[in-house]
Parts: C-alpha cells; structure tokens; sequence
C-alpha cells in the first residue's frame, strides 16, 4: 500500500514539474510577442505590423492582395497592416517612431523625409540582408534615396522620373526638331512663340513644377554627385555650375518659354493647357503622364516622352534624371523580428514595384522583365525606355531631399527666379546661406 501512495505521490510530481516547465517563459499577451521561428525553434506565430497610405485602389487592393498571398504562403509570419491618409500618415509615423511605437515595417519616402528616423538610430540598416540577390534583382540607382552615409536603409518600390512631354503634332506641323541640346531648345522655344504657340505649359503659382525645371538644370550643369554633396552640405551651392543652372533658367523665361502670367497659373491649369493641344511641351514627373493619356485629352496619343536636353559643357551625364527610388519600405530597428521584418518586407517591395507598374500606378524600382509590357500604358513604356532605362544615375526633386523648411526655401528662390526678383548669384549665395548656414 505504501508503495503505491508513493507511485501516485512521484507522479502527481512529475506532471506538476512539466506543467511549470510549459509556462516559465513569460511576455506580453499581444500575438507579436510570440517567439520566432528561426530565434528560437518554436513554430507559434508571429505577426509583423506594417503601416502604409494605400486608402485608394487600385493600390489598395494590391497590397491587400499581396499581404493576403504573404500570410498564405507564411503561416507562421503573418503581416497586419493598417491603413492611413496620406496626410495624416505623415504625423502619424513621426509620432509613433519618436514615441517608439512605430510598426515593424514603415512605409515612407526617401531623401530628407526618412533622414531624421534614420539619425536618431530608429530605423535598420539592411546592407548585410542584401547580398543575397536582392540587389541584382533591382534597376541601378534604386536605393541612392534611402542611402545615408553609406549605408541602405530601406527598399524602394516606385521611383519618380523628370519627363520632357513633348506635343508630336505641334512639332511636325512647325517642322520643329525635338531638342536633345539646351541650344536646340531655346531654338524650339523662340520657334513657337514667334508662332503664337505657348512652348511650356507652366503653372508656377505652385511653385514646385517650377522647382523641377531648376532641379534639371542643376543636374546637367552639375551632375548627379555634385548636387547631392551641395545637398548634403558636402559642397557649395555658390559653385559655378548652380549659378550656371539659374542663369539658363532665366535664359529660358527670357526666351519667351511661359506664358506672362506663369507666376499666377497652378500646375492644373498648366496640365490643362497641355491637354488642349496650346502648349508644345510639358516639362513634369511620370505622375504627369496619364492626365495626357484620358479620353478627354485632345493630345491623347500625341505625345512623347523624352529626356530634358544636355547642356553643352555641363558636367552631368545626360542619362541622369530627376527622381529616382521615393517610395520606401523601412524596418523598424527595434523590431523583436528583424530577419522576418526583412523578409517580408522585400516581398513587400518586390510585388508592389512590379504589380504598380502593370497598372500605371508607379514606376518600378525593381527589374520589371516579367511584365506583360502590352499590358502597360504605351507613355509610361516610354519613360522606362527613353529616360528610366540604363540611367546612370538619379536625384530627387529637392524639395523631397530636402528637410523641412529647407524645401520651402529652395522652391521660393526658384520663384524668384522665375519672376526676375533676384539675380543667378543672389540664388546661389542665399542657397548657401539658408540651406548650408555658410
């Protein structure tokens, strides 16, 4: 009888000795606590949280679908995501990393909006996850924008590219060659004033188309490493090649290139001209493109789309552009699941860049040889071909690279130089002044 006290007493024991073994490991309640599966061996769920801007389709549905087909495939590592306006977005995402409660993987732009997370240490740097093919898999230049100090920190998946839009029937009917030189295009420009045809469709009461124009400029005259050093306050925008850039914007304006009242006309009343068949050209971002591509439009299959003209002398290579990766994927450094946030978030990058693209809702950043191209807007080919395609090298729109009130800074002086209220040399001595504080 003893000895069977004692069995039952050794194995109520054991079962109470593998009970606390079961549930000594403690955490939070929430599924992101969970352990993961490659840290640990365990095969529970983990959940990555993923924020973005998608509140419209056809990227919404997209990237729904996309998130849809990740947790199919991944049952253990499955992503939530969670929507928000552009706008608000914006607030949202720099509250939340300051506070430490930004998801696992950030949607966001590169250049000056994603620096300061990247300064204050809140966001992964991914060099060491990209050498296994997933930078072959990606266009050249792709990750300049989300690349501070030498180190990547995000993935892009659609990139902006400054287009020369080009009304072909305008052309042929003044027998005027498409320019590829700065002094073809002044030749254009005087050619159809002289005809009464507007040459460029501007609105500048926005000031940023104007920027563009400017930021073009600069980057024929100074090429794309000298403009991002003068950026980064590495070089001086008192350098001739800025101050040359003005001087052939105004060059521009003094041709007769805008309409006289360009300073009070917005970018849509300039879309608008364009799409009339008034203006002979349209100098904008690929964004631009599928305005002139409606059924309403009247240049609808009239327009081409080409590189802005080389500058004679200039030190930029005449493949570089304005754009280039902006659309960004981060990873939160703080994240429990750093591999699996990496992961998911190429996946992420990979099938958006290439699922926006066969839709006209971006371009890629990634190589896009698996798409269907007779499925994809005729324009928007073109700007991969004539402009995207073997670029050397690229620059976002300055306002983009810059911070804050910086932008607001560059795009004023740009305006001034437009409305002739200060000289190429004031331009370049208060960009160095306001942006470089020298």
């Amino acid at each position: 009888m003893l000895k069977k006290i004692m069995l039952v007493l050794l194995s109520i024991m054991l079962i109470v000795s593998t009970s606390a073994c079961g549930t000594s490991s403690k955490g939070p309640s929430n599924s992101n606590a969970s352990k993961s599966s490659n840290s640990s061996g365990a095969t529970q769920k983990i959940t990555l949280t993923f924020w973005n801007i998608f509140t419209n389709d056809p990227q919404k549905t997209i990237v729904k679908n996309i998130v849809d087909k990740w947790n199919q495939e991944n049952p253990n590592v499955q992503i939530e995501q969670s929507i928000t306006e552009n706008d608000a977005y914006k607030t949202k995402i720099k509250t939340a990393i300051a506070a430490n409660e930004a998801p696992d993987i950030i949607y966001a732009w590169g250049g000056g909006f994603s620096k300061p997370f990247v300064d204050a240490g809140k966001i992964l740097p991914l060099d060491d996850y990209l050498n296994d093919g997933t930078k072959d898999k990606m266009l050249p230049g792709a990750l300049n924008n989300i690349t501070y100090n030498g180190k990547v920190y995000g993935l892009t998946f659609a990139q902006q590219a400054s287009v020369l839009y080009v009304n072909k029937e305008l052309f042929d009917k003044y027998n005027v060659k498409i320019p590829t030189t700065f002094s073809e295009l002044i030749d254009a420009i005087k050619t159809f004033k002289s005809k009464g045809i507007t040459p460029f469709a501007l609105g500048e009461k926005d000031e940023w188309p104007g920027m563009w124009y400017y930021d073009m400029i600069a980057l024929r005259e100074a090429g794309a490493q000298l403009s991002r050093d003068a950026l980064n306050g590495k070089a001086s925008f008192e350098d001739q090649a800025f101050v040359d850039a003005a001087e052939k914007l105004q060059e521009m304006v003094n041709a007769g290139a805008f309409d006289q009242g360009v300073m009070g006309l917005t970018r849509d009343e300039a879309t608008a001209e364009f799409n009339q068949g008034k203006a002979a050209m349209y100098f904008g971002g690929n964004f631009d493109a599928a305005s002139f591509e409606v059924d309403s439009s009247l240049v609808k299959g009239k327009v081409e789309a080409v590189r802005f003209p080389t500058i004679e002398g200039g030190k930029g290579d005449p493949t570089e552009y304005i754009g280039g990766g902006s659309d960004v994927l981060l990873v939160n450094a703080n994240t429990k699941y750093k591999d699996e946030a990496v992961k998911a978030a190429k996946y992420l990058a990979e099938n958006m860049s290439l699922e926006f693209y066969k839709v006209g809702a971006a371009l890629p950043t990634w190589k896009y040889d698996s798409v269907d191209q007779s499925k994809v807007d005729p324009l928007e080919i073109q700007i991969m071909n004539n402009i995207v395609a073997n670029s050397k090298d690229s620059v976002l729109a300055w306002d983009l690279y810059l911070e804050g009130d910086q932008a607001q800074t560059h795009k004023d002086l740009v305006a001034q130089l437009f409305a002739k209220q200060i000289t190429p040399q004031d331009y370049a001595k208060q960009m160095q002044e306001k942006i470089n504080g020298k």
